[in-house]
């Protein structure tokens, strides 16, 4: 085990932790979500992310682009790789989405996306999935670098509401066609799961399907249980919820936040024994916090998590 000291080195009186190389190596890249409002209340990234970090921006319904498009400025100029969400539905039209690129490329240097059908049930314009707007050729024509798109390792009902994943699998072998045909590198970003089995068993049967893709696999960052419960709810998540509801059973647990290690810790290992799995990275939901989730990753990541400002 290697001693990990970097908290130390900002002045508080928080105990260093120690990281195991396994840890270490699955936090290495990681990548987190944030939002215009939840990025706007982080005095500076710098001291809480690794220099080159991928921040996806969520873009929730009702957000002007403007603000999107000004955070992405921000965390482009301290140095981080900006990945904006593009939601279908939400987008009105190709001119739409054309200046959306535009906006993006022109004021923050983007040369990322992550392209998903978005949380709407119907579509507001003239887009309904992702592979809709890879079909528009625009994403190529602006010379994106990389291109990403949802996994879903415990099914989505916004795409088969039956439950089942035929559906889904037919998507996901569409787009990873057209990752053979781009320039860009692609990958899947998937919901956030809290049990690593059933997320490598899905894993090892997409790899055996052909479907190559990396995959950048969600977790859920520190956070009280009854947000998590709330949250894996809303986004459908499925069997691995089996987790939470087992702790909430729990007294002793139930007033104590919920931390990933438990999940990264097993994912973690099956890494180090698969070296060609094709979970590739770990991206952070923050549901506890920005902060919170970096500052976790920062005691358990070893040099991999180390801050900016610190390196």
């Amino acid at each position: 085990m290697a001693l990990l000291n970097f908290r130390a080195k900002t002045g508080t009186n928080t105990a260093p932790r120690y990281t195991s190389p396994q840890m270490e190596a699955l936090l290495k890249g990681y990548s987190i979500e944030v939002m215009p409002r939840t990025a706007a209340k982080v005095e500076d990234f710098r001291a809480l992310l690794p220099l080159g970090t991928r921040v996806y921006i969520a873009h929730i319904d009702g957000t002007p682009i403007e603000e999107m498009v000004t955070t992405a400025k921000r965390l482009s100029e301290d140095g981080f790789n900006v990945m904006p969400h593009f939601p279908a539905r939400i987008i009105k039209d190709k001119a739409t989405l054309e200046n959306w690129i535009a906006m993006y490329q022109g004021e923050a240097g983007v040369s990322q996306a992550l392209l998903l059908a978005g949380g709407l049930s119907a579509a507001q314009g003239d887009f309904e999935s992702s592979m809709q707007l890879m079909e528009t050729g625009l994403f190529d024509k602006a010379g994106f670098t990389r291109l990403h798109v949802a996994g879903h390792p415990e099914g989505n009902r916004d795409i088969d509401p039956k439950g089942g994943d035929d559906v889904v699998m037919e998507a996901l072998r569409w787009k990873q066609d057209f990752s053979n045909r781009t320039d860009a590198e692609m990958a899947m970003a998937t919901q956030f799961c809290f049990d690593a089995k059933p997320v490598i068993a899905w894993a090892e049967r997409l790899a055996a399907e052909g479907i190559t893709m990396p995959i950048h696999l969600g977790v859920a960052g520190p956070a009280k249980l009854q947000t998590l419960i709330k949250f894996a709810i809303a986004c459908g998540v499925g069997p691995s919820l089996k987790v939470l509801q087992k702790r909430a059973m729990d007294v002793t647990k139930l007033l104590l936040p919920f931390e990933p290690k438990d999940i990264l810790t097993d994912l973690a290992a099956h890494k180090a024994t698969t070296p060609d799995s094709n979970i590739q990275s770990i991206h952070f939901f923050p549901l506890g916090g920005i902060k919170t989730n970096a500052n976790w990753a920062i005691d358990h990541g070893g040099a991999s998590a180390a801050p900016a400002n610190q390196t």
